[in-house]
Formats: C-alpha cells, sequence, structure tokens
C-alpha cells in the first residue's frame, strides 16, 4: 500500500473561539493522525480566531483563510456573512495538494479540486438549517418575525442548490452516523461511509450509585427541544437539572416549574460529575450523531431519549433487553411521549437494574482510539484506489494521427 503524501490540505468551516465543539474535536483527531503517518497538516478555514490563542491545541499553527478574515466582526461572526461563505470557501487554492481532507457541516466540502487530487470529507450534517429542520430555526427566529423571514427564505434555497452541487465534487463521503448517511443520500444522492466521531469516554468515571435527578445537558437552541423536556418534568414534578446556555435561557427559565433547575453554564468538571451522579440523562432532539449522550454513558448514567437520528446508533434501548440496555428510547417528540418513558422507567426502578459498569463499556466503541483505526482504515483505502485510477489514466496509449 502507498504511503499517504507528505503535505495534505486540511479543512475546516472556521477556527473561533465561539465555536468549538466536537466537529473541532474531529479535526484535531485527524491532524494527530495524519502526524503519526509521517505527513503534515496544512490547515484551512474560512476563518482563524484560535492560532493566537494560547489555549488553543491551534496556538502557532498556520491557517490559510479566505476574505471573510479581513471583514468586519469576520472571525467572530462569521455565520452572519451566510450568504457569501460558499463563494468564499472556493477561493481558497488547494491545487498543490494532492490529498485534500475537509471536515465540513457547511460550507467546508466545497473546496475545488481537480480529478488529480483525492478529496475525503468527513460529513458531520448536510446543513440542518437549509435541509429538514429550516423550519423549526425560522420558527423563533428574531430576523425572521421582523419581516425578513421570504429574504431568508431565499437565500436557504439559494444554499440548498449550492449544498447538493458541491456535494458531487467530493470523491469519497464519510458520515458521522446512519441517519447523516440517510440524509446525505436523500439530499445529495450519494453514498456514504459511516464513521462515528471521537468521544473522550477515557475522562469519565462511572458510578454505580446514582443519585434522585435527572441532567438535560446542551445548547439551548430551538432544535434541541429542551421545552418539551421541561414541560414533561413540570407534569412528573421530579428533579430536573438544565446545564448550558443559549438563546432560549429566558423563554426555558420562565416556563420551567419549582422541580426544574436551569443552571446555565457549567465548568467540565462539574458537568462530568453531575453525569456520573444523575439518574438518568435525558434529551428530546433529533441530533445526527449526539456526542453529549455518549460522554453521559461513559459516566454510567442511563439515558431517556428520542429514538430518533444518531441516537439509534448510540443508545441500545431497554424495551430489547434490559440486561444489555444503555437507556431508554421514546417514540415521539412529544410531551407525553416522554412522561411515559420516564414513567415507566421510574416505575421499573431501571437506573438500579442497569450496570453503570456495562454501559460505561458501551461507550467505549465511541473512543478517540476506535475513530482513529476506522478513519486511517478508510483513508488509506481511498489513497490506493486514488492512485490505482491514476495508474490507469496514465497508461492509456497516445495516438498519433498522421
Amino acid at each position: 500500500m502507498n504511503d499517504i503524501p507528505k503535505k495534505i490540505a486540511l479543512v475546516h468551516e472556521w477556527f473561533s473561539p465561539r465555536s468549538v465543539g466536537g466537529a473541532e474535536q474531529v479535526v484535531r483527531i485527524i491532524d494527530d493522525l495524519i502526524s503519526s503517518l509521517g505527513s503534515s497538516a496544512e490547515l484551512s478555514a474560512l476563518v482563524d480566531g484560535e492560532s493566537l490563542n494560547r489555549n488553543s491545541w491551534l496556538f502557532g499553527r498556520s491557517v490559510n483563510t479566505s476574505f471573510i478574515q479581513g471583514l468586519p466582526f469576520g472571525i467572530s461572526h462569521v455565520q452572519s456573512f451566510l450568504p457569501l461563505l460558499p463563494y468564499a470557501i472556493e477561493q481558497l487554492d488547494l491545487s498543490a495538494y494532492p490529498l485534500v481532507i475537509s471536515s465540513s457541516h457547511l460550507v467546508a466540502k466545497g473546496v475545488l479540486t481537480s480529478p488529480d487530487q483525492l478529496h475525503l470529507s468527513y460529513i458531520h450534517t448536510p446543513v440542518r438549517y437549509a435541509w429538514d429542520q429550516m423550519n423549526t430555526y425560522l420558527a423563533r427566529s428574531t430576523l425572521s418575525r421582523s419581516g425578513l423571514g421570504p429574504l431568508i427564505r431565499w437565500q436557504l434555497h439559494q444554499l440548498r442548490q449550492w449544498d447538493q452541487l458541491s456535494a458531487a465534487r467530493v470523491d469519497c463521503l464519510l458520515a458521522n452516523s446512519r441517519f447523516t448517511a440517510r440524509r446525505i443520500s436523500k439530499y445529495w444522492g450519494r453514498e456514504s461511509i459511516v464513521v462515528h466521531p471521537p468521544v473522550d469516554v477515557d475522562r469519565f468515571k462511572y458510578s454505580e450509585e446514582r443519585s434522585d435527578y435527572y441532567l438535560c445537558l446542551c445548547r439551548l437552541v430551538p432544535n434541541k427541544k429542551v421545552d418539551l423536556v421541561i414541560r414533561a418534568f413540570n407534569a412528573l414534578g421530579l428533579p430536573l437539572l438544565v446545564v448550558g446556555d443559549g438563546p432560549e435561557r429566558c423563554y426555558l427559565e420562565r416556563i420551567a416549574g419549582p422541580t426544574v433547575n436551569l443552571l446555565g453554564y457549567q465548568e467540565t468538571h462539574i458537568v462530568e460529575k453531575m453525569m456520573q451522579e444523575c439518574r438518568a440523562y435525558v434529551y428530546a432532539g433529533v441530533e445526527d450523531f449526539g456526542i453529549a449522550p455518549v460522554e453521559a454513558m461513559a459516566a454510567g448514567a442511563p439515558i431517556i431519549a428520542l429514538g430518533h437520528g444518531g441516537l439509534l446508533d448510540t443508545v441500545k434501548c431497554a424495551t430489547k433487553g434490559i440486561e444489555s440496555a444503555t437507556g431508554v428510547l421514546f417514540r415521539d417528540q412529544k410531551v407525553k411521549s416522554l412522561l411515559e418513558a420516564v414513567i415507566w422507567f421510574e416505575e421499573n426502578e431501571l437506573w438500579k437494574k442497569m450496570s453503570s459498569e456495562s454501559i460505561n463499556k458501551w461507550a467505549q466503541k465511541f473512543s478517540i482510539k476506535s475513530f482513529t483505526r476506522h478513519f486511517e482504515l478508510v483513508l488509506m483505502e481511498a489513497w490506493q484506489m486514488h492512485l490505482n485510477k491514476l495508474d490507469i489514466a496514465s497508461s492509456d496509449p497516445i495516438v498519433f494521427k498522421k
């Protein structure tokens, strides 16, 4: 098998202190993998606000950026320039790299490459707010309510067209879950390889002793459906801790009953302790993968979550056998459905019957080591197939005409 090139282009949407999450973790792990294979990754992004941050893994790194970097508030509010982002990503010059790897949840996959280059793209999601969750996002959008709804919908219509067109340029698509793979197939008409993202499961300790409170941890935005969780626990009268911040916080505080406590942002060590002690982790949104539920399982916590999206890959439902279960999945994104799941969980005292050790062991399937091994295998096979195609193309006979 041929070695990968010494220099590889690694592209991500943006590097910003305002956006550090699972997608950035994937880029970091891929960067480490490339180094371990004896190559070096040269980074590109629309904007870079991290290479001067001493606390960032990108400190001191050189990042090739787009013209958005020089626009007023371009670094801090890159998403505000959404109509320009497809054009901006296409201006990045990656022609010097035989191998291009992109990490994409918006436009990174749209970089331009030639037939002699291999472009492998890890897809976190086809743009949620342009496709199936558009109406959810727009329902509570301030801009939409201010009379700009038709303009925003037109811009998203344009983005959908570009999104589908640019997907056709990628040679090899990787999806972070089976759900994302189905969305890729539906919206882009492409097949993809499922490689679950890396979760730092080793930083958690599991505890067999569970407390009496339930935990909901996520960004407080409409599509996470935290309001549904709060309304259910208002009706149940059971203690619920909500950790996270976002534009929905004031609204959620208004509807929260006496047993629901919104704690806002919490430090990592506090979150870890909550996950290790909570009776169960509760989630009602549709996730492409869902890193927080896997982290909760690594801490030994059972999951009560909507049985849709990426959580079908990560949670083993108790209805199929309590002994091997890691949680309970409810059917519909409705308060009544969640109520029934929590009541069943309580009546059967499932937190006592589900082994925290077994739940933690299951979570190890989604470790950084597992991701690295799988991603490397796909990368090397894709590179070998690419070289084989180049050999065939270069062996075509030259016919001289008289």
